[in-house]
């Protein structure tokens, strides 16, 4: 399975993906290409770091369209079949989510349905609940709203701020999305309309 991921930052779900993939812990996965749209991006180092191919494609003042034609454009050149968002912060437009149906993962810092979109940490928080978490789950054309293919949870401390908070997510979100990978490559997920079945 060859990997494509997108980022935007600091890109430590990636770096964890590529640790897991580097060790093998991801058996019958590579990652072909790390794409960042900000030329800024700390991640973009970091991959290379592990020796991955990278590119940067800035927005530039283009639709989301033309930008994200770019993209697809240079997934295809490194043979990219499954794509992966790790901290990547653009919707994607109906086209990318077209070239690569139930083909793109994404990962969100709480129990989704709860809390979709940006500040979710804060959200949690100002809702009072007691369990948040993360979620892995397949992109559709709505915002964190495609198929669930796995979820870790997190306790909710009566003294957390939306940063202690968004630590200890981000902990589970690292083994979360290298678990997720782990089942898609082994061949052991399908997906029933927003349904998602896990083989043991």
């Amino acid at each position: 399975m060859n990997v494509g991921i997108l980022i935007s930052g600091r890109g430590s779900n990636m770096a964890a993906i590529a640790s897991a993939v580097s060790n093998g812990e991801i058996p019958g996965c590579r990652i072909a290409v790390v794409v960042s749209d900000r030329p800024d991006a700390a991640g973009i180092e970091i991959a290379r770091g592990f020796g991955i191919e990278t590119a940067v494609i800035s927005r530039r003042g283009r639709s989301r369209e033309e930008h994200d034609a770019e993209i697809i454009e240079k997934l295809k050149q490194f043979g990219v079949d499954f794509v992966c968002l790790a901290g990547y912060m653009r919707l994607l437009s109906p086209l990318f989510v077209e070239t690569f149906p139930r083909r793109i993962l994404n990962i969100h810092p709480s129990l989704l349905p709860a809390f979709p979109g940006l500040d979710a940490q804060k959200q949690a928080i100002e809702h009072g609940v007691k369990v948040s978490g993360c979620t892995v789950h397949f992109v559709n054309e709505d915002l964190d709203a495609g198929p669930i293919l796995l979820q870790l949870a997190v306790e909710v401390l009566e003294d957390d701020t939306p940063e202690k908070l968004g630590a200890r997510i981000l902990k589970q979100e690292h083994r979360a999305y290298v678990e997720a990978l782990k089942l898609i490559a082994g061949g052991k997920v399908k997906i029933f309309g927003n349904r998602v079945q896990v083989d043991k």
